[in-house]
């Protein structure tokens, strides 16, 4: 059969779409032919032939090439001529024109390229799937996960055991099938929409089609793409299938242009794919300046992508920057899954008209799913799909699918739409059903399935697909015959160095577009490198510089390899870009782990040598030019090599979770097995082979190496003994190791060899050994990245709190019954579906009940002016309006009209800006529980994941209805609510996360509910409640609006893409145009009948019987047309009898309303209207159940500290008493405090995420007070902390070796507890000021690093600079903690010195060595032995004398304490504080300092 006609906005016959074309090659070479019915299908393949039939033509216009203008010109023509679809032929010019296009597009394209092109020749076009059936696993329904469950497990295993369902309790869940027995083609050139509710199976579907298999249990069938089968074409023709998921994935801070040329160079075909003498920056070029002209994006082409925190280019454009993308590639079969979620309709026409244009030109085959598609969309397709639990019930023309669905019996309603209809029709409850035919229709998914497969259309599908079959044999033979060669696999364009190349460059404009982040951690480097010198400044070049100079060396080391970490969310955060670009076949994700690695080289050298011109020389070290040089180097390939393991981690995790425990972990080993805490002599066999695996350990001996080789270190006091006023140098000796007797001074060399083994004959095998640790990083960073697999395709569940699972759901759960479901967040399981819809009068007696209000709202000469780059910007312009009870009015526009800000401007939710005009309720001042008194219900969905429906509406109740009201009215009000809402079967369900928990539709209605649980008192504001909906979900969330609006609730939403069935349920409009201006307030009418007059009467076409009024009006106004030239319809609603008569009304209104009696919603002046202890117990009350379960975070927490507490242990082993194992008890105390940083990236999420929930929702709805929120999120981590610092101490205390006496212990476990609080309030400190989750991690390791190197240990109290040593010594915290671990665990412990510990010297003749060194043993402590005619002194007797050294007392144990504990409480004093300025304080206090505050301020609340 021939191919299905194309649709309007390109204007072709199917002959044009097919036959239209030219070539490069000479005229002569050219044969015009009619094109076959296989030729038609089969011409982009030839390898005789171009992908479109040449025309020939005589006029001159033909001769010359088109430019990017003169394509836009006739594109723009098509687009204009769009409606008039089958209302004849079009004239000569633009026959001409559409031929221009056809040669440009097809040059473009390579079908009019050399014809000795391998590239051009293995195009697979054209899709056919013969019994393709798709299994998965997975139920539809699971339990809460919770705390309990880690001891409860067994336990309940076993009871399942002994009740009989032991069967059960082991097996796998059971199969399902996702897809069954699907048949069908698509023809190059087509078009096909997939249509079907959510969990139906649409999205399955085109991951099968789009090839991406990964998930699924089972996939039957055949699937060919131009012949070739899927495995053919994954294994070797990757980038010629395109599945698109509904999310933009772009790098934020690259230019559009960026963007776009990134995708160009890697799939710059070679020389034969490209036209004669053309290089490949023009081809790069060329391509660019028609495909932005094509999707209206050339405007953009200087702007970054952006996202949720860097402003850049709108919802539309993005998505036209995808397609532009997916055209770059090439690729013959694109499948793009509900990419229109959050457009307006104006715009998801335009992106669909996009894909109409791509698909034509390039001759490829779409399929697109679409949740809400209009009739203009509906009309741009050539077949349609409709899915429903698996089935197909309907693959065919778009034309005979309306008609189909007639015959079997439903009837489409005036107004609606046929996807609207053909999605009804599956729909129990949405279904018209023409009379006489109640008992013959289809009524569930296998009985469509089994109508279907025995009608017409199946047989008409059957048909095509031996048509295309036949074709493609056809094909095969004919290259055959010409011998031509087999086609060459074509993953990727470009060879695998030029994908390197062009991931490097990419990656360097990723970076330079965030010059921020970058120059603030240089920044950041600078100021921690001036206090690192500062603290070594100036290191003596004697014996009492030695263990500093280790000091700085270790900590340079270490300082820069734990930057790196950062790395860890960068690979998380942009693996999603890198899977799509896999799946473009734009590069090996190997090639871009080597760009990342490239970009290192320079980026990180610069971030050495601020860090080491800085602290080296400021300490002093090594005045040679080779020594500072080699440090650098040392310092460079080992940064590198961090880099590399922690993307290697982040390459090889499933999760950012995952790779966070592995870090702490790796954390603590690169730490303590570098040599500097424990010398490699002293490590414990079972544990030392982690220094040769240990990257840092040889950074550090080459350093040492670097630094102490060919040096002389003169011997001083304390180091010099014995001192005194009798002895002589020949009689003396150095304490430091390699010390000779009798000598002052001590080799370098001899030093390092004695106390670390190290040898300078290992500095270049260190370095050595070093780099291979970083290529094999990389390496592994490289595999990583190329098995890495997009997130499992598996069942969405609805996760159930244990004890409130409805029965039916029960028999799920111990897999008795299956629900065939889907992964796109779908439908319910059985058991949970929605109650009849049909709006009866007893629910519209139900609602009148539950939500009635008599105020009116209005608002007048509204401005809003934002700060833009050096002036302002206007975002709202003299708008007007008034929202009354019982009244459901639309507020609509063009993206970037103002919609949504309007919509927080009214709601009083602007905290940026300034906001002038009149707000009145009642003709009176907003009262100031104005933000309590009224809903409104976000876009985004925000909600705590692991509360229950119920939970979170009884909150919402608890705290904003009136305190008078009793809880147990409050209690039952929500279940009134939910009933309403029909969500009895599902209230016990927990909210979650998307893809574990409820489905976009069940999300909506728990936020409406959640605001509808609060009894405003005065009105509702909705933005975008039908946004992401299919279009059933959509008509149930306005049928229900529609009834609280008739129930006398004041209703205002803003809305996107409504058809004209869900526009007629809207009394009202608002209408904006961009810049924030009105064109349209008033009544709807019948019909939208009243609005289409009003435009029709300006001046605006004629509006069709059956155009959809909401699509009319906005192309009335040019919404989305760059090139709308028409009149300002701003102006000519200003200038209207209309706009005359709204101002008349509002003015009336407020006078009329000022004289009413005030109502209590109005004279209600309580900010939050519970008292602040019950805002607080029901804050804490939540986060704990909240962590109570999210058992991941308490196990990853757990387990942190029972790994640590347990390699702690078994590193410092049974320490025994000499003086380097009194140096390990320190370092095993200070091994303790290096826990904290990972457990604090850890907790700082969970506190953002209170904040960020506070903040985005429930502090505009005044819920509760800033206050209970910190409480809430502080309180809820201490009982947790404790019991794991519990545990902490007991897997670390008991083995290595310290006092078992109770004092002891008892005070050391108390301390535990104080430094588990402090790293609470330390970690919550830091987030509380911080923008985000990731500027929190990096501000970490900063503020950490800070406290820890002045406490002592780094650099001993004695060689601390006076300056630091005078103040900073004493702000520590750590200072305080260390001081009682030490001052306890080491009191009254004997010191007992190895042989390598002793100093040597020989005593005077006649004298013994009691007797020569008692006077000198009695002024510094110590002992010495005679052994072998030589004194052996010990520098200490007893750990007292060893922490003396340090500063550290027994004595001060319970000021250290008492002071460390104080600290605690400034942490969380901290907290609150610093979240009053992040969340309030601010912009009062600004608004105190600046009068341009002041006014932003005021405007704010």
């Amino acid at each position: 059969m021939a191919s299905e006609a194309p649709h309007a906005p390109l204007g072709l016959t199917p002959a044009a779409n097919a036959a239209t074309t030219t070539t490069d090659a000479p005229a002569h070479d050219v044969a015009p032919a009619v094109p076959s019915e296989k030729d038609d299908v089969l011409e982009a393949d030839e390898a005789e032939e171009s992908q479109f039939e040449p025309i020939r033509s005589t006029t001159s216009r033909m001769q010359r090439n088109l430019t990017g203008d003169d394509l836009f010109k006739a594109l723009s023509q098509r687009r204009t001529n769009a409606s008039s679809q089958g209302e004849g032929v079009e004239d000569d010019h633009g026959g001409v024109e559409r031929a221009d296009i056809e040669r440009l597009m097809s040059r473009m394209f390579g079908a009019g390229r050399q014809a000795n092109s391998d590239e051009e020749k293995s195009r697979h076009v054209g899709v056919i799937f013969r019994h393709l059936t798709v299994k998965g696993m997975g139920l539809g329904a699971a339990l809460q996960p919770e705390n309990a469950d880690i001891f409860l497990g067994l336990p309940r295993l076993i009871a399942r055991l002994v009740g009989g369902a032991g069967n059960k309790v082991s097996s796998r869940p059971p199969i399902r099938t996702l897809l069954n027995d699907f048949n069908g083609c698509v023809k190059p050139g087509e078009m096909c929409l997939v249509l079907g509710r959510p969990g139906s199976g649409c999205s399955t579907f085109l991951k099968v089609i789009g090839n991406q298999r990964f998930g699924f249990q089972d996939v039957t069938g055949d699937v060919s793409y131009g012949g070739t089968d899927a495995a053919t074409m994954a294994k070797s023709f990757r980038g010629d299938v395109l599945y698109n998921p509904e999310d933009d994935l772009h790098y934020a801070t690259l230019t559009v242009r960026n963007t776009l040329e990134f995708a160009l160079k890697t799939r710059t075909p070679g020389k034969d794919s490209r036209a004669e003498g053309e290089s490949r920056s023009q081809y790069t070029e060329e391509f660019l300046r028609v495909v932005a002209k094509l999707f209206w994006i050339e405007h953009t082409l200087g702007t970054k992508v952006g996202n949720e925190m860097i402003r850049g280019v709108s919802g539309g454009e993005k998505k036209r920057v995808s397609i532009a993308e997916a055209m770059i590639t090439k690729a013959s079969t694109q499948c793009w899954d509900n990419s229109t979620r959050g457009l307006d309709a104006s715009t998801a026409l335009e992106y669909v008209e996009a894909l109409r244009t791509l698909t034509n030109m390039a001759h490829i085959s779409t399929f697109v799913a679409l949740y809400q598609a209009g009739e203009s969309l509906y009309n741009l397709f050539d077949k349609v799909l409709l899915i429903e639990g698996g089935r197909c019930c309907y693959f065919g023309p778009t034309d005979d699918a309306k008609a189909y669905f007639e015959h079997l019996g439903f009837v489409c309603p005036a107004r609606w739409t046929t996807a609207d209809f053909l999605t009804s029709v599956t729909d129990a409850h949405e279904r018209n059903v023409r009379e006489g035919y109640e008992h013959r229709i289809p009524r569930n998914a296998e009985q469509f399935e089994k109508a279907y497969q025995n009608s017409d259309m199946a047989k008409r599908a059957l048909t095509d697909i031996q048509a295309l079959e036949a074709a493609h044999d056809e094909q095969r033979q004919r290259r055959e015959a010409a011998h031509a060669a087999p086609a060459k696999p074509k993953n990727y364009t470009i060879p695998f160095y030029k994908q390197v190349l062009a991931c490097t460059y990419r990656q360097f404009l990723v970076t330079k577009g965030d010059k921020l982040s970058l120059w603030g951690k240089w920044g950041g480097i600078l100021f921690q490198a001036l206090i690192v010198g500062s603290l070594f400044y100036s290191l003596p070049h004697t014996a009492l510089g030695v263990f500093p100079k280790g000091g700085v060396l270790f900590f340079a080391l270490l300082f820069n390899a734990l930057l790196a970490l950062a790395e860890l969310t960068a690979a998380f955060s942009s693996r999603p870009i890198v899977l799509k670009h896999k799946s473009f076949s734009f590069y090996r994700p190997a090639a871009y782990a080597v760009g990342q690695v490239v970009l290192d080289l320079p980026l990180v050298a610069v971030q050495v040598f601020i860090f080491d011109v800085v602290v080296y020389w400021m300490a002093d070290l090594g005045h040679t030019a080779s020594q500072f040089f080699i440090s650098l180097l040392i310092l460079w390939v080992l940064t590198l090599s961090m880099y590399s393991y922690f993307r290697a981690l982040g390459a090889l995790c499933g999760s950012l979770d995952v790779a966070s425990r592995l870090t702490g972990l790796s954390i603590q080993i690169l730490i303590t097995y570098t040599g500097y805490l424990i010398p490699p002599g002293k490590q414990h066999p079972w544990l030392h082979w982690l220094s040769y695996v240990n990257p840092v350990q040889y950074g550090f001996e080459a350093l040492m190496a670097n630094e102490f080789t060919g040096a002389v270190i003169e011997c001083v006091p304390p180091y010099l003994v014995p001192t005194g006023p009798n002895v002589t140098a020949q009689h003396q000796s150095c304490l430091i190791q390699g010390s000779v007797a009798g000598q002052p001074n001590v080799d370098g060399a001899a030093y390092i060899e004695t106390g670390f083994g190290y040898t300078r004959a290992h500095l270049w095998r260190n370095i050595g050994i070093v780099i291979a640790f970083w290529l094999f990083f990389v390496a592994l960073t490289m595999f990583g990245m190329e098995v890495q697999k997009p997130n499992k395709g598996g069942g969405s569940v609805t996760i159930f709190k244990r004890g409130q699972v409805p029965k039916s759901v029960q028999k799920l759960l111990d897999n008795k019954a299956e629900s065939p479901r889907d992964e796109e967040s779908g439908e319910k399981p059985a058991g949970l579906d929605q109650a009849d819809t049909s709006g009866s009068d007893s629910d519209r007696e139900e609602v009148k009940g539950v939500a009635k209000n008599e105020t009116v709202f209005t608002w007048t000469n509204v401005n809003y002016r934002i700060p833009f780059k050096r002036g302002e910007l206007q975002l709202l312009r003299d708008v007007q309006g008034y929202v009354r009870p019982g009244k459901l009015t639309a507020l609509m526009g063009a993206s970037g009209a103002g919609k949504t800000t309007l919509l927080n401007t009214l709601a009083q939710r602007v905290t940026f800006g300034v906001v002038q005009g009149d707000f009145l309720v009642d003709g009176r001042p907003l009262p100031k529980s104005f933000q309590r008194a009224t809903g409104f219900a976000e876009q985004q969905d925000i909600h705590e994941s692991t509360a229950t429906i119920r939970e979170a509406l009884r909150f919402s109740a608890l705290l904003r209805q009136p305190k008078e009201v009793p809880r147990a009215e409050k209690y039952e009000y929500v279940e009134k609510i939910i009933s309403i809402l029909e969500m009895e079967d599902i209230a016990g369900a927990t909210i979650g996360k998307i893809g574990s928990g409820l489905n976009q539709e069940q999300r909506k209605r728990v936020t409406i509910g959640v605001e509808l649980a609060s009894k405003p008192e005065l009105l509702m504001f909705l933005d975008e409640p039908t946004s992401g909906l299919d279009s059933g979900a959509a008509f149930n969330i306005v049928r229900f609006l529609r009834k609280l609006a008739d129930a006398g609730q004041a209703i205002l939403c803003t809305i996107h893409q409504p058809s004209s069935v869900l526009f007629e349920y809207f009394d009202e409009l608002i209408l904006l145009k961009n810049g924030g201006r009105v064109v349209y307030h008033g009544a709807l009418g019948k019909d939208s009948r009243e609005m289409i007059t009003y435009f029709e009467r300006h001046g605006s076409k004629k509006c069709p019987p059956r155009a959809n009024p909401a699509e009319f009006m906005l192309e009335a106004i040019g919404a989305g047309n760059p090139d709308y030239q028409g009149q300002d319809w701003g102006d000519v609603w200003a200038a209207s009898e209309e706009h005359r008569q709204r101002t008349q009304e509002i003015q009336q209104m407020i006078v009329d309303r000022s004289h009413a009696t005030a109502g209590a919603s109005t004279r209600d002046d309580r900010e939050y209207a519970m008292p602040l202890s019950t805002q607080v117990v029901a804050v804490v009350k939540r986060s704990f159940v909240a962590y109570w379960r999210s058992p991941e975070y308490i196990i990853g927490k757990f387990s942190l500290h029972i790994f640590t507490g347990l390699f702690n242990t078994f590193t410092y082993w049974k320490l025994g008493h000499s003086t380097i194992d009194m140096q390990s008890r320190l370092f095993s105390v200070f091994s303790t405090l290096t826990i904290s940083p990972p457990l604090i990236q850890q907790l700082q999420p969970r506190f953002l995420a209170f904040r960020n929930i506070y903040e985005s929702r429930e502090s505009k709805a005044k819920i509760y007070s800033w206050a209970a929120m910190v409480t809430g999120a502080v309180a809820v981590e201490l009982p947790y902390s404790i019991v794991a610092g519990t545990i902490y101490f007991n897997c670390w205390y008991w083995g290595v070796g310290f006092p078992q006496d109770s004092f002891t212990a008892g005070y050391t476990w108390m301390l535990v507890m104080l430094f588990e609080i402090f790293y609470v309030g330390f970690g919550q400190g830091v987030a509380s000021f911080a923008a985000n989750d990731l500027l929190a991690s990096l501000l970490v390791p900063v503020f950490f690093l800070f406290i820890v190197s002045f406490c002592g240990v780094v650099v001993p109290f004695q060689a601390l600079p006076y300056f630091w040593r005078s103040w900073m010594y004493y702000l520590t915290p750590f200072r305080y903690l260390l001081s009682g671990f030490l001052g306890v665990l080491l009191h009254n412990l004997p010191v007992e010195c190895a042989d390598t510990e002793f100093a040597r010297f020989s005593p005077p003749a006649g004298q013994t060595c009691e007797q020569y060194t008692s006077a000198f043993v009695k002024m510094v402590g110590g002992y010495v032995q005679e052994r072998d005619g030589l004194c052996n002194f010990c520098q200490y007797a007893n750990g007292d004398q060893y922490l003396a050294n340090l500063n550290i007392y027994y004595s001060d144990r319970w000021l250290d304490y008492g002071v460390f504990a104080a600290f605690c409480v400034f942490n969380f004093m901290v907290v609150f504080f610093c979240s009053w300025l992040f969340l309030r304080g601010g912009a009062r206090i600004r608004a105190a300092l600046r009068p341009r505050a002041r006014k932003q301020a005021k405007a704010a609340n």
